[in-house]
């Protein structure tokens, strides 16, 4: 009878130490979905302007007590997936059209809070100094992303390589080339490789990110460059559920500062712009 009791008393007491380590664990694993649960802001960029100007603004936001930690990515589809899975508590990389089309494409609850800075998509060549010295046939690389590679037709067309079916604007793909007088060869690549494999080609669309990567200079390396009134401005992304958290807002308040401002202006040199 004494050891059934003690074996109950045993259960007992291992029950209540049970409840309550379950109790803290979820007050941690509550406190682990936080936002700033861990006493910082994990942004998540593309290697290369964005990672330089957000360094900018993590070094501003120390004197604000706000820690920021910046997680740099090579592609533009991690960003997205990571923010969505709560790797990291935002991003800042990318256009709206693009953005848009990857949350429909995988439904993804993420909203954009604020713009940063456009970067005007060029044309660059190693092997000509302008467009008009382009061969018939010759090879032309754009990224392969469907954003990006409507963007890059429509700067060819702009640029007079090409005419596009009116109808498809900005969903433009490389079957909606309507006239080719020079028959030029266009490749898709992964807009992260094309800088690599300019040498490769007569001449390429480049995203301004990987182009400065590589060494480029947009302003002036460009043989064609979008204009300054470019709709495709970078954005700020979050998932819905933190839209409206004071250190989002901190970061933001930051970010559009005077400060990073002449930052831009003065580092880049006209190749990005602020767009705020």
């Amino acid at each position: 009878m004494k050891k059934w009791l003690l074996s109950i008393s045993v259960l007992l007491l291992i029950s209540i130490l049970a409840a309550c380590g379950g109790s803290d664990s979820s007050g941690s694993k509550e406190e682990a979905d936080g936002l700033l649960s861990d006493g910082k802001l994990v942004v998540g960029v593309t290697a290369g302007p964005h990672e330089q100007i957000t360094e900018k603004v993590k070094e501003l936001a120390a004197e604000e007590d706000l820690e920021i930690e910046v997680k740099v990515f090579t592609d533009y589809v991690m960003p997205n997936v990571a923010l969505d899975e709560k790797e990291i508590d935002m991003n800042s990389f990318q256009t709206e059209p693009f953005f848009e089309a990857m949350k429909e494409d995988r439904n993804l609850d993420l909203v954009k809070v604020g713009d940063t800075v456009t970067f005007p998509m060029g044309i660059y060549s190693t092997a000509v100094k302008g467009i008009e010295e382009l061969e018939d046939g010759a090879k032309i690389g754009l990224p392969s992303d469907p954003t990006n590679s409507g963007r890059a037709l429509l700067l060819f067309e702009k640029a007079g390589l090409l005419k596009l079916d009116p109808e498809k604007g900005l969903n433009s793909t490389v079957r909606d080339i309507v006239e080719n007088p020079n028959n030029y060869e266009f490749i898709e690549l992964d807009s992260a490789q094309i800088a690599r494999q300019l040498d490769e080609l007569d001449a390429a669309a480049i995203n301004t990110n990987f182009a400065m990567e590589a060494g480029f200079v947009p302003s002036k390396d460009a043989i064609f460059i979008e204009s300054k009134d470019s709709p495709f401005a970078n954005l700020v992304a979050v998932r819905a559920e933190n839209k409206d958290d004071e250190a989002i807002q901190k970061f933001l308040d930051l970010y559009h500062s005077d400060e990073v401002k002449a930052y831009i202006e003065e580092t880049f040199e006209g190749s990005i712009i602020p767009s705020w």
